[in-house]
Formats: C-alpha cells, sequence, structure tokens
C-alpha cells in the first residue's frame, strides 16, 4: 500500500493552481471536469509520477469548518519538504508570498509557514 492522492481544500480551484504552480513550483498532473468542480491534482517536478496533492473545493461545511479552524489556531494543514527552509522562504518572499512563520528551527529540522492564499497554511520542511 502506498500513498497515490492527498488533498488540500481550497476556495478556488484556478486561483489554487496557479499559486501551487507559479508559487510553489508544483506541476499539473489532471484536470478533469467533474460537475462545476475538477479534479485538478498537481505533482512534484522532481516526482512527476509520484504522490498527487488534489486541489480540492471547499464546498462541503465539513471542509470549510475543518478548514476555518486550523487557519485559527495557526496549524499548517501540510506540509511539504524542502532542502533548504531558508533559500526557499527567500525565493517564496521574493515571489510575494506571505509567510505567518520565518524560518524556525527545532533541533534539526527548520520549517516555516506560509499562506496558500486559498485559506490555507502550508508548513515547509527541510
Amino acid at each position: 500500500m502506498r500513498i497515490a492522492v492527498t488533498s488540500v481544500f481550497v476556495d478556488d480551484q484556478d486561483k489554487a493552481l496557479k499559486f501551487y504552480t507559479e508559487k510553489l513550483g508544483f506541476q499539473k498532473k489532471h484536470d478533469v471536469p467533474v460537475g462545476e468542480f475538477k479534479w485538478l491534482t498537481v505533482v512534484s517536478p522532481e516526482a512527476p509520477d509520484g504522490i498527487e496533492l488534489l486541489l480540492e473545493p471547499d464546498e462541503n461545511p465539513i471542509a470549510k469548518t475543518y478548514k476555518t479552524g486550523l487557519r485559527e489556531e495557526g496549524i499548517p494543514c501540510i506540509q511539504f519538504g524542502v532542502d533548504d527552509v531558508r533559500a526557499e522562504f527567500e525565493r517564496l518572499r521574493g515571489l510575494g508570498v506571505r509567510f505567518t512563520q520565518e524560518p524556525l528551527e527545532m533541533g534539526e529540522v527548520t520549517t516555516a509557514v506560509l499562506d496558500d492564499t486559498c485559506g490555507n497554511l502550508i508548513q515547509i520542511a527541510g
């Protein structure tokens, strides 16, 4: 068994696709119309056949409550691994990405938290 797809709830799939590809550097994998929404996934360019991230509409009230609760508590909904958190922080900040936590060393791990513009906090760690 392996993880094939995981999801992040977003308030606007097109805006999310733009942010996750143009700012974070992921690549679009699937863009399939499903009713008024899409099965819209992105992947890491380092693993194009790896785990897909579904940019899932947050239309379900439970999803909205979950998302709002995490954000209000300052809890990231997902974590992405990077080789150098400080370098990635500088790169993303240069692209206009807003961070809620600048790089913070916690033992052997450094983390930073950013706003994905779609209602989520995302942690990068390395």
